[in-house]
């Protein structure tokens, strides 16, 4: 008879759930390497490591010659299949004066949606008549500057239609505007913005402008959307314009001097819902320009009175010339037994990373064994996440990581939260340039009065 263990056991068996973590090696398929895996060690020639040594991290970098490239590209496209183009770049989403700087200097007018916007583009000496003033919200002392300084004022609403007849009957002079228009192109709608097209209220609107002894109509003003990659909402929005503007000339006897057919163009940033990368699903400009261009063509005008075609691109321009260069702070497992990588790069820097499945390259070479890990910030916030799942390689502290196409709305909306925000460099031909310095603690607080009744310590 089998002796019976007389010990019990004081530490029963416990289960511990498997932690299964997917590896990646070689080739990921017949095309090639997982794009993650690929080194990113220069821009523009310049090294990516003597930046990080001489500007410390995180670090924005601006190259100018893609800047400039992605202008021309798109002046080309348009000016090649249409007489007369004009493209006014959109301050809101990159207004560091280097960029708009960069952009003038190749012939870019400035649209702006704010005084503050207005005063940007006034301190880089953009003359007034190259300044379109856009937005739902502009004071009676910003419009009158922009009448004063003739720039091209596209109204919203109709309190801003009478505000303007005010400073005109003050001035003693005839305003010319232009009327902003939306129509149902996509879902949901553009709506909120200027005169609906398809109700009659955009008809309505001019009719009311034409009635006025101080404005003149003298353009229409329609942005589409954002990052729209479907050239054919464009061809929609060509063709609704067209018959629009047929009907004010038949009815009204409007002459128009500009269309403003507004942005909305797509950047090779992938959107967190698309399946297939932008780097294959975004448009050319060249496909934007033959969607947009033969149809006002064939528009109900002479060919010696041809409007202005103005273009007002944003991200399509700026998106791919940034770049956000980060550390690795530390690498932990997370409760799911997936890696988290922080960096020191946060959301504060980075907030589209909340649409797009930002390009997070390594700069060290790398041939062996990649895993999925998830790139978190450093602010302290359980939503400071830059990426929830990405290919690298084994990372350390220290390791160097660039997060591609920040360019649009990154800077212009980022914040200082928990962080200062870094500097910026500019990049052109080799050589490096500072565009904006790091912030300081005594920068942020410049501007703060603490009462003197709390300045006395209350600690004894």
């Amino acid at each position: 008879m089998r002796e019976k263990n007389s010990v019990k056991n004081v530490f029963p068996a416990k289960y511990e759930k498997p932690t299964i973590v997917r590896h990646s090696v070689g080739l990921m398929n017949k095309f090639g390497r997982i794009p993650n895996s690929v080194s990113f060690g220069k821009i523009d020639g310049v090294s990516i490591t003597e930046l990080m040594n001489n500007f410390g991290s995180p670090l924005y970098v601006v190259s100018e010659g893609a800047l400039r490239r992605k202008y021309k590209e798109m002046y080309r496209a348009f000016s090649l299949r249409y007489p007369k183009v004009v493209i006014s770049y959109s301050y809101k989403t990159n207004y560091l004066s280097g960029v708009c700087a960069i952009l003038h200097t190749e012939g870019a007018y400035a649209e702006v949606v704010s005084g503050f916007e207005y005063d940007i583009a006034m301190s880089l000496s953009v003359p007034g008549n190259k300044i379109i003033f856009n937005g739902p919200y502009k004071t009676k002392a910003e419009l009158k500057r922009a009448i004063e300084g003739t720039s091209k004022i596209n109204i919203d609403s109709y309190e801003e239609m009478q505000l303007i007849e005010e400073i005109a009957e003050e001035l003693g002079k005839k305003v010319k505007i232009g009327v902003r228009i939306n129509m149902e192109l996509n879902y949901p709608p553009w709506d909120r913005f200027g005169f609906n097209l398809e109700s009659g209220q955009a008809f309505e609107a001019v009719k009311r402008v034409m009635a006025s002894s101080h404005l003149e109509v003298c353009g229409l003003h329609i942005h589409a959307g954002t990052y729209i990659s479907d050239v054919n909402t464009y061809s929609k929005l060509a063709e609704k314009l067209v018959s629009f503007c047929a009907k004010l000339q038949s009815e009204l006897n409007v002459k128009l001097e500009y269309l403003d057919i507004g942005g909305g163009y797509a950047s090779k940033n992938t959107l967190h819902n698309q399946w297939m990368s932008a780097e294959w699903t975004c448009p050319s400009f060249d496909q934007y320009a033959e969607a947009i261009c033969p149809i006002i063509l064939k528009g109900p005008f002479k060919p010696q009175n041809m409007p202005t075609l103005i273009l007002e691109p944003g991200r399509s321009i700026v998106d791919e010339a940034m770049f956000l260069l980060t550390s690795v702070v530390s690498v932990k497992r997370l409760s799911n037994g997936s890696k988290g990588v922080v960096i020191d790069a946060g959301v504060n820097l980075i907030p589209t990373a909340w649409w797009y499945r930002h390009d997070i390259l390594p700069i060290k070479e790398w041939s062996g064994i990649t895993e999925d890990v998830a790139i978190l910030g450093p602010l302290c916030m359980q939503i400071d996440v830059i990426r929830q799942n990405v290919s690298l390689p084994p990372l350390v502290r220290g390791d160097i990581l660039v997060i591609k196409n920040v360019g649009a709305y990154n800077f212009s909306q980022s914040m200082q939260f928990i962080q200062r925000r870094p500097p910026v460099i500019l990049i052109n031909e080799g050589n490096v340039e500072q565009l904006k310095q790091a912030e300081t603690t005594e920068y942020i607080k410049q501007l703060e009065k603490v009462p003197d009744r709390l300045l006395k310590s209350p600690y004894k």
